[in-house]
């Protein structure tokens, strides 16, 4: 065993690769998409027009941008067996459905087996329209209902909302889902776009890489965050509460759920945008005191900033799908909606300059010793 090999447990610090998608600077609170500021994408972008970026590197011109949208919407359809599928799992975990549908795909669909480039590509369109429908169509299937088919005169966030609801959404309502949406499409090298990016180095298709996302995301240490935010603030109950359960919080040293993130030390840049849509929701919705209770919690934590506990995304948007009456185990599956571009690119980047991704660890077990026959020991 070598006492100069440095360790870095969880890989921190470590670069494996470069990356031209996204850009994080976690010390100054800043993230762009290929060279776009995450603050113009939010407020004058579109989600698709996001994933075409994302997928090609450079914003569409309009008929670009129409030829994609055509794809996207020309993909919402599922395979009649993943319905059959999702019927037997209907009493599962939707994540669990989710990732089962998504493998099943990979039997039922050929174009799914095409490992190259081009394949990559036309199944990330095709993954990315059928994500939100199978996740609706689970929630449908498991309340005793038929799934509500897609509508082609919405766009990505509307339609999401109108399968899972069943009622067309507001302006406002498409508006911040779609936002929503762009704001979880990329992020780096996190957990799950590095564990898609490890299935694609063995040469696996598309949809191994994304069960093998998927999987990954489920894990509450990923993802976790937006339920819990929501069970804090149905626990603190009125914004008068605040101060006193932040303040029992950080007596106990506990962390409070929202506040900190791996790589931001200053506020999460995509914060602010979640905020005032949690604010302009819960007005439309009748319910402001949700907003209330957050931003007395954010005004608790202030002093505490200085030590990186900053609100993060996560912080809002547990709230905005409360306001919605979205029950919380689809907290994770709506994030895996937004962040399908964004694995999708990480896995075609992966591929086009692939190389197994193959870490080491560092032996610290017993020295070399005799092995002894099972009748002497």
């Amino acid at each position: 065993m070598s006492d100069d090999v440095k360790i870095n447990r969880g890989l921190i610090g470590v670069y494996f690769d470069r990356s031209a998608i996204s850009h994080i600077d976690g010390s100054k609170g800043e993230l762009s998409y290929r060279g776009y500021s995450i603050h113009d994408l939010a407020t004058q972008s579109t989600f698709e027009e996001v994933c075409y970026l994302l997928l090609n590197g450079e914003l569409p011109s309009a008929s670009e941008l129409a030829t994609f949208d055509a794809a996207l919407k020309a993909a919402r359809s599922l395979p009649p067996a993943i319905l059959d599928i999702l019927t037997a799992c209907k009493d599962g975990h939707p994540m669990d459905a989710l990732r089962t549908a998504v493998s099943a795909l990979a039997t039922l669909e050929p174009q799914s087996q095409d490992a190259s480039l081009d394949g990559f590509m036309t199944n990330a369109i095709r993954l990315t329209a059928q994500v939100p429908m199978i996740i609706a169509a689970h929630h449908a299937l498991r309340q005793g209902r038929r799934p509500t088919a897609p509508d082609l005169t919405l766009s990505h966030a509307a339609n999401w909302l109108w399968m899972l609801k069943g009622e067309k959404p507001s302006h406002d309502a498409a508006r911040l889902a779609d936002v929503d949406f762009i704001l979880h499409a990329e992020h780096g090298s996190n957990a799950s776009s590095f564990a898609a990016r490890v299935t694609v180095g063995t040469e696996a298709n598309l949809h191994g890489a994304i069960v093998t996302a998927l999987s990954t995301l489920a894990g509450p240490a990923h993802s976790g965050a937006a339920e819990d935010v929501m069970k804090m603030v149905t626990e603190i109950g009125s914004p008068d509460n605040a101060a006193a359960y932040v303040k029992a919080k950080r007596a106990a040293k506990e962390p409070v759920t929202g506040f900190g993130h791996r790589v931001y030390r200053a506020e999460d840049p995509r914060a602010r945008h979640m905020r005032e849509g949690v604010r302009k929701l819960g007005e439309e919705m009748g319910a402001p005191e949700w907003y209330e209770i957050l931003q007395g919690v954010v005004e608790a934590m202030k002093p505490y900033a200085r030590h990186g506990l900053n609100v993060n995304v996560d912080f809002y948007s547990g709230v905005i799908y409360q306001l919605h009456g979205i029950p919380m185990d689809l907290y994770v599956p709506i994030f895996a909606i937004g962040r399908m571009p964004g694995w999708a690119i990480q896995c075609i980047e992966q591929k086009r300059s692939n190389i197994l991704l193959r870490p080491l660890t560092l032996y610290n077990g017993p020295e070399m010793r005799p092995f002894i026959p099972l009748a002497n020991r």
